[in-house]
């Protein structure tokens, strides 16, 4: 009998019963922590992208590219905020003065920094 194209490439097949049954395993990856940045483009990409999903889960990238969307997302974030804090004056003086003020401006700068990186890299 004449091979496949899938023994032609290396695969291989089990019996069971009267069926073969090809093999197939994932490649092993290197588990990277992914944060909360990661975990929202993993949900969105198994919604929205179930394509990109599967290709980056059966070639054993999905947990490094995951990692990398979450550490993107966090340095995104953090320079907004920086930026923000800068460009609306709020210093630490402004803490030590008026806390309760300094605390809604940072609330504030948050929620805007984290809708931009939202829309930028996690849902992208």
């Amino acid at each position: 009998m004449a091979k496949s194209l899938f023994e032609e490439l290396g695969g291989k097949y089990e019996r069971q019963g009267d069926y073969l049954i090809p093999c197939l395993t994932v490649p092993a990856e290197e588990e990277q922590s992914i944060g909360t940045w990661g975990q929202r483009h993993l949900d969105y990409l198994k919604q929205y992208r179930k394509v990109t999903y599967i290709s980056l889960l059966t070639s054993g990238r999905l947990n490094a590219y995951l990692a990398d969307i979450d550490k993107q997302a966090q340095e995104r974030f953090e320079r907004l905020i920086e930026g923000m804090k800068q460009a609306q004056g709020i210093t630490e003086q402004l803490k030590a003065e008026n806390a309760l003020e300094w605390v809604g401006r940072m609330n504030n700068i948050r929620a805007c920094a984290r809708e931009i990186v939202n829309e930028e890299i996690t849902y992208a």
